[in-house]
């Protein structure tokens, strides 16, 4: 019998904390990834260059990663709930001041800062936890599926609606009404509380004993390297894929579209993965992800852009998009077990930030100097069969310096 880690708290029904999750990671997911839509607007009415943009999302992004380790620690040792209902105010309050943010500088902190801080502690890799400590071992990575493609729907759902707000209201009213639905969904956290107890035979360990004794697991480095690259991947069709699309002479619409289509088959390739991680290797399943990955930029750059390519892409990106969370987060838990999930895959995803923060501010960076993005294209497929490799030495084994000693 797998051993199950127990919240202090009244045991919530797990259908109503899955519900509850899933509204809360996909409302602050689908409002994260329509801020690509904002980047044409704000750019021309601030007069902002793209590596200004650029950079206040890459800030966010390297924010988010930094904050990750702390805020899943502080899930772990204090209960998601209390963690969440903070994480949303800050999330909230960063979106409201991008409003009254005139400047990339100001933008660095609002944007950046502020709003990567409240990502961090509001996301699904917060709600991940709680789902993680309701159920057995063997199905952790369905569940994280679940969690993952509540998330993907968010970006799916909020991408036509952001558009439409945007270009209806403003970019101003449209970070306005994202702040105060952050706020509406505060009360869903009750669903969520608890935190996750230390398992029968598991060392209690401080968060640097932790750390330490996980980065001497070889295959949780590798894990932890590997996921530098989906983060690059993502940041960098998420913030610049809709200008590229406007660049190759579409309509701001398809931009939007397309991040609506990669969410859409998100939720079919989490879902998926989620299924598979708890039948396949998960590491095996991770390389062929990141291969795909490569493949599909490749092709993408290699024919001549169209509306029909760039929803055909997104359809193939989404498939593999978030597909690599509840393989990464599974075999994290794996490890190293459930009461450490939260800081241990906040670590893993701080490298994933890192990768987001290079990818983000590359792809303006290059685009100012060059006038394209060819050359990110590129190296995205370079990092993609690197990644691949990575992963296939990867072994699914619990980590033994995780486990008490016996007495002697």
């Amino acid at each position: 019998m797998s051993s199950i880690t127990a919240s202090r708290s009244v045991a919530t029904p797990l259908i109503a904390l899955i519900i509850c999750g899933c509204i809360i990671a996909a409302v602050t997911n689908g409002i994260r990834t329509s801020f690509g839509l904002l980047t044409l607007p704000m750019t021309s009415d601030l007069g902002l260059t793209r590596e200004a943009w650029g950079m206040a999302m890459a800030i966010q992004n390297l924010a988010w990663g930094i904050a990750q380790p702390f805020a899943g620690g502080l899930a772990d040792r204090y209960g998601t709930a209390k963690v969440i209902v903070g994480g949303l105010l800050i999330y909230a309050l960063g979106l409201a001041l991008m409003v009254v943010s005139p400047s990339g500088s100001m933008l660095n902190l609002t944007a950046g800062v502020i709003t990567g801080v409240g990502i961090a502690t509001s996301s699904f890799s917060i709600v991940m936890i709680a789902f993680g400590r309701s159920v057995p071992q063997e199905k952790r990575s369905l569940v994280f599926g679940v969690a993952t493609a509540a998330s993907s729907f968010g970006q799916f759902a909020f991408a036509p609606i952001g558009q439409a707000f945007i270009t209806n209201f403003g970019w101003q009213s449209a970070l306005i009404y994202a702040a105060a639905i952050l706020a509406l969904v505060i009360p869903l956290t009750f669903a969520l509380r608890g935190r996750t107890e230390r398992a029968a035979g598991q060392a209690d360990l401080k968060f640097m004993e932790a750390l330490s004794r996980a980065w001497g697991f070889g295959s949780y480095r590798l894990l932890v390297i590997g996921f530098f690259v989906c983060g690059f991947h993502l940041a960098f069709v998420n913030v610049h894929m809709p200008a590229y699309l406007v660049q190759c002479g579409l309509a701001p619409e398809v931009g939007s579209w397309a991040i609506a289509v990669i969410g859409l088959f998100n939720i079919v390739g989490s879902l998926l993965a989620g299924y598979l991680g708890g039948r396949l290797p998960k590491q095996l399943l991770l390389a062929s992800i990141y291969f795909s990955r490569a493949v599909a930029i490749g092709l993408f750059v290699l024919f001549p852009v169209t509306e029909v390519s760039a929803y055909v892409f997104a359809a193939a990106m989404g498939l593999l998009w978030l597909s690599t969370v509840p393989l990464t987060a599974g075999l994290v838990t794996l490890f190293f077990g459930a009461r450490y999930m939260g800081m241990l895959y906040g670590v893993a995803f701080f490298s994933h930030q890192l990768g987001s923060f290079v990818g983000v501010w590359l792809g303006g960076f290059v685009y100012d100097h060059t006038g394209s993005y060819s050359l990110v294209w590129y190296l995205g497929i370079l990092l993609g069969l690197a990644s691949a490799a990575i992963h296939l030495p990867i072994r699914e084994l619990s980590a033994k310096s995780f486990q008490l000693k016996p007495a002697q």
